[in-house]
């Protein structure tokens, strides 16, 4: 049974950084299509990076410049480092495993339950 568990998520001034944490339990296959995705109230899932089938991450327009995703196989960790935040950042973000089926698709097949974010400005 594939378990992801997000962590790291708060509330920081704009101009603030936070690292979120995305503990993969169960998950067999390689780190390629995992990413991480928010949602504000009112609005739409955005993908905000991910890693692709192939192996190289892509991060939104939106974020460009201020998060950077990586992983630690040894730990079995995903990791979203937030820079430079922003109030219309504050969403609650969630990672995602298994590949969807396009390249920038959102049907990925296992879900985290999310954590906050809230940045004040």
């Amino acid at each position: 049974q594939v378990q992801l568990v997000e962590s790291g998520g708060g509330s920081v001034q704009s101009g603030g950084s936070l690292r979120l944490s995305c503990a993969a339990a169960g998950y067999r296959y390689s780190w390629d299509c995992m990413g991480w995705f928010r949602q504000a109230p009112g609005k739409q899932r955005e993908g905000v990076a991910r890693f692709h089938r192939d192996g190289s991450p892509s991060v939104a327009d939106s974020v460009k410049g201020r998060f950077t995703i990586s992983q630690d196989y040894t730990r079995s960790t995903l990791y979203l480092q937030m820079n430079d935040l922003k109030p219309e950042d504050t969403a609650i973000y969630r990672c995602a495993a298994g590949c969807p089926t396009t390249k920038y698709g959102v049907d990925y097949t296992y879900w985290g339950q999310g954590t906050q974010v809230t940045v004040s400005s």
